[in-house]
């Protein structure tokens, strides 16, 4: 006889958004999760989130520890005790520290996975002397709130409740996908505010927006230089905040000077009478935001971009004010990761080892050690892990020195809810940097080409497996409760139980004194003075009242104490102080189109869940988006196969035609991979179709001061194809 079903709420962690949901159990098993029951959340739930249950029960999740015994790569196996691959590994990591030093260990994870953590991984590694952490976030929203520390010295999030008008940098939440901010968007436009969406296609938020600039991939950072000479030469901006809290107005004004309409019009193809329009509705709206957006993360110019978007911010006087973006602060009634992550133990020695700290300094330790007293005495802390993001090393210099021990080598790799072999630049070095490792462990729910590569690799738990309290990465001071619904297969961990038990074996036992993920969640709860259990029993969510204007009492945590238009700390690192635009990679007669890659469609997130069949029924195969005219002169319709080729490597998928589509451009959905073909494709068909493989590290592809890559407008071609014969007859046909 089946038990009766309970429910309990829960935080999905599918994607990076964090949605509050409820999780029904019965016979001891996720039945399904759904919607929550408050309301306000009660349309915060997507295709993804529904499909909940069908991933944590799916007969392919991964739930005994496993060790290689073929070559690496060749997915072959034998199970082995948790206690024993955690012996090992503690053994073997310890001969690579010995032989190479601590900082030839680097650790890639993503927060949405292992949300778990709490920061013990940076703990850990700092105790050990390793300062090569690496992440997505550094290219989506981590790097975005380093650049933000630049400018005013925190990340802030828009007061969607208030606002009056929204502007989308190629930002396209929809039902299916950032579905919380699709429905603040609806919310925001039903009381009267208006949306400005910058995008090269005619996007979801295109169609319904007020105004549509359908810029040249790449070129938002010309596109704001434009904003702000109308807004300086028409007198928008607010004068008594720049006046009282900016430095560097007159230097800005100059290099906004070299950037007329005209110039801005060639540069991005938008009618210079639309720029001007566009930059008045944000300037006048009386409250205003710019959410983060992943495209401007993404380019050549993206340091530029994302400053640019904060000195608009700034100087229309939408920060910090009700209806702009508000800057949080950390939550005083929990412990925030930053200091969880005992930053302060890492020498200076070894945190000048940090790989990405000479070249690529912004999200570094260089930066964060120059901000940290300004931090401390603004924000109450010397560190700000901001969605986890302004401590990191660069992830292409870590991948250098794993393929070319180059500036010295990285020998031990641990991957954890990162499928990091398709996750970067130049998928084939990563793979060669694999490939040359000592020891490397992954912590998954499901084999993942880059756990095929692994020598251990370790079961890890689920959202509905795990009590926790979401903070979005100190984002924001909101506190989100989270319950564990069931039990996780015994054999698996949570990324705090995989980093407590190996610090237990490495000698650090004593900074680990939480036995228990429990545990560590009420010792950050303690300073409000309530356990976790106090907590979940209390409240669904918390928040302190927003407190605005802040920076009225305590000054912005920058070196001048004020918003630096013209950064002090880039002309102390020897870059340009000032934004500008730098044009990409040309296309060319052998390469005619302007490749955008990273498209996330509706069914899946990064490269995760091409394995629930929910799902991939949705989207059974890889599409590259063409415009109508672009198909026409290269003789190919919907659902042909193509080959799409750039200078540094190809990708196979369908044609979808596209009248959205801005014609000259290609778009190129991120994450590809095909676990059917486990048994039969190497690595599960990696680099079939993931856009990694086409895109560059080299110097002359990265933003200069971060070193993130251009993935938003590079060359490309078009090959048309027979249909692939190693495809499964789903993908084929679908």
């Amino acid at each position: 006889m089946s038990e009766a079903t309970n429910t309990t709420y829960s935080v999905c962690t599918i994607c990076d958004i964090g949605c509050q949901l409820r999780t029904e159990v019965a016979d001891g098993k996720v039945k399904r999760v759904i919607a929550h029951d408050n309301p306000m959340l009660a349309g915060n739930v997507c295709y993804k989130g529904i499909a909940a249950a069908d991933i944590h029960n799916h007969a392919d999740r991964l739930k005994v520890p496993l060790k290689r015994v073929g070559e690496r790569g060749e997915d072959k196996w034998e199970e082995i005790s948790y206690e024993q691959a955690m012996d090992e590994i503690a053994e073997r990591l310890g001969n690579v520290v010995a032989e190479h030093g601590p900082e030839a260990l680097a650790v890639s994870t993503s927060g949405w996975n292992t949300q778990s953590t709490h920061s013990t991984d940076r703990r850990f590694m700092n105790l050990l002397g390793s300062p090569n952490w690496i992440s997505g976030v550094a290219l989506c929203a981590g790097n975005t709130a380093a650049v933000n520390k630049l400018t005013y010295g925190w990340f802030p999030m828009p007061d969607w409740g208030s606002t009056n008008c929204i502007v989308l940098f190629g930002h396209n939440p929809r039902k299916h996908s950032w579905t919380p901010i699709f429905n603040s968007i609806n919310a925001a436009r039903k009381r009267g505010a208006k949306v400005i969406v910058l995008d090269p296609r005619v996007s979801d938020q295109a169609e319904t927006a007020d105004l549509h600039l359908r810029l040249r991939t790449g070129t938002d950072a010309a596109m704001c230089l434009g904003w702000l000479k109308v807004i300086f030469d028409e007198e928008l901006y607010d004068k008594d905040f720049v006046a009282t809290w900016c430095t560097g107005f007159e230097e800005l004004r100059q290099r906004v000077d070299e950037y007329p309409l005209e110039r801005v019009e060639e540069i991005t193809g938008v009618d210079r009478e639309l720029i001007a329009e566009a930059a008045r509705m944000y300037a006048n709206a009386n409250g205003a935001v710019i959410p983060w957006t992943p495209i401007t993360d993404q380019q050549i110019s993206s340091t530029s971009a994302i400053r640019l978007h904060s000195i608009l911010r700034a100087v229309t006087g939408n920060l910090d004010v009700v209806g702009g973006e508000t800057l949080g602060g950390f939550n005083p009634n929990y412990i925030p990761e930053s200091e969880i992550g005992m930053h302060e133990v890492l020498s200076d020695e070894q945190k000048a080892k940090q790989l990405g700290f000479d070249d690529h300094p912004v999200f570094t330790y260089r930066v964060a050690e120059m901000l940290k007293e300004e931090t401390e005495k603004v924000w109450g802390f010397p560190y700000a892990d901001l969605v986890m993001g302004c401590q990191m090393a660069n992830p292409t210099n870590v991948f250098r020195a794993m393929a070319n021990h180059d500036p010295y080598p990285i020998k031990a790799f641990f991957a954890l809810g990162n499928n990091a072999l398709m996750s970067y630049p130049n998928q084939h070095q990563i793979l060669k940097g694999m490939m040359n490792q000592d020891l490397i462990v992954a912590h998954e729910i499901f084999m993942t080409p880059t756990a095929m590569l692994a020598d251990y690799v370790l079961p890890g738990d689920v959202f509905t497996e795990r009590n926790h309290i979401a903070d979005s990465w100190s984002w924001t001071t909101r506190l989100t409760l989270s319950q564990k619904a069931v039990e996780p297969p015994p054999e698996a961990s949570s990324t705090y139980q995989f980093w407590h038990d190996l610090a237990h074996r490495m000698g650090f036992s004593e900074h680990f004194p939480w036995k228990t993920l429990d545990d560590i969640l009420d010792y950050r709860l303690s300073r409000s003075g309530r356990t976790f259990e106090e907590f979940a029993n209390a409240t669904i969510m918390e928040a302190p009242k927003p407190e605005f204007t802040k920076y009225k009492k305590r000054g912005f945590a920058t070196p001048s104490g004020k918003v630096e238009l013209y950064s002090s700390i880039l002309e102390d690192l020897g870059f340009d102080p000032l934004p500008y635009y730098r044009e990409g990679p040309a296309t060319s007669d052998d390469y005619p189109y302007r490749v955008f890659t990273g498209v996330r469609e509706d069914s899946f997130f990064q490269t995760g869940q091409r394995n629930i069949k929910v799902l991939r029924d949705r989207t059974p195969s890889p599409k590259l988006f063409l415009h109508p005219d672009d198909a026409a002169r290269e003789n190919v319709q919907d659902h042909d196969w193509v080959r799409l080729e750039t200078a540094h490597g190809a990708v196979t998928a369908k044609i979808l035609v596209q009248e959205s589509m801005k014609s000259g451009h290609v778009r190129v959905p991120h994450g590809w991979w095909y676990p059917e073909l486990r048994s039969s494709e190497h690595l599960a068909g990696a680099f079939i179709s993931s856009d990694a493989v086409l895109c560059s590290d080299e110097e002359e592809f990265l933003d200069y001061e971060q070193g993130v890559p251009h993935f938003k407008g590079f060359p490309g071609r078009i090959v048309k194809i027979d249909s692939p014969q190693n495809l499964s007859e789903q993908t084929l046909n679908g």
